[in-house]
């Protein structure tokens, strides 16, 4: 490839990666549908007809982002988890990531636990959400199986339960109505952790 080219190319990732910051802070701001293409555009410091160069529609930019952000949240839970192999340890690493992640990208955090996705989220976006489920979901059952989480409640159910308890308490730290120490973290963890145990 000839510098001219690299040069080109590197000024379509630029912009294609401005267009996508610019949604992630707008959606997260107002969620997706408060948002038109123009705002976006306008945010990214581009043409509104620019969008439409590299996301032929607003659903396209949309299922194109959850997917970037879905992938970047399965990457950070998954990475070298194998070596927890103490069914707590995994747990508390599994609620520390999710809560790095929630501290650190909370744009994308606030995006990824939107309620209305369903209506214009692609096959695509919903196969990667359905891919990036079963590992987990199938983990669960493991744990039910051997006895370590209670099996009196079906395995999406508890990972249902672990997910809006983790969701509703930083709604609450944004909304104002709390303010999260690390204390209240691992009691919240703690809390889930027996939740879904086996009870004596």
């Amino acid at each position: 490839m000839s510098t001219q080219s690299k040069t080109q190319s590197a000024k379509v990732s630029a912009k294609r990666e401005a267009i996508l910051t610019a949604a992630l802070e707008t959606f997260a701001e107002r969620g997706v549908n408060g948002v038109a293409v123009p705002e976006i555009a306008t945010h990214a410091k581009v043409g509104t007809g620019t969008i439409y160069r590299y996301f032929p529609s607003k659903e396209a930019l949309v299922n194109a982002l959850f997917m970037q952000e879905k992938s970047a949240l399965a990457e950070r839970l998954s990475e070298s988890m194998e070596v927890y192999t103490a069914p707590k340890a995994m747990f508390d690493e599994f609620w520390r990531r999710l809560v790095a992640f929630a501290r650190q990208r909370p744009q994308a955090f606030r995006f990824l636990e939107l309620q209305d996705h369903l209506p214009y989220l692609d096959k695509e976006s919903r196969a990667l959400e359905r891919r990036l489920l079963v590992p987990i979901a199938k983990h669960q059952k493991r744990l039910q199986e051997q006895g370590v989480f209670r099996d009196d409640i079906r395995v999406e159910v508890l990972m249902a339960l672990i997910w809006g308890a983790f969701v509703n308490l930083f709604k609450a730290e944004r909304g104002g109505y709390l303010t999260l120490s690390e204390d209240d973290i691992s009691a919240a963890r703690d809390a889930c952790w027996q939740l879904c145990t086996r009870q004596a």
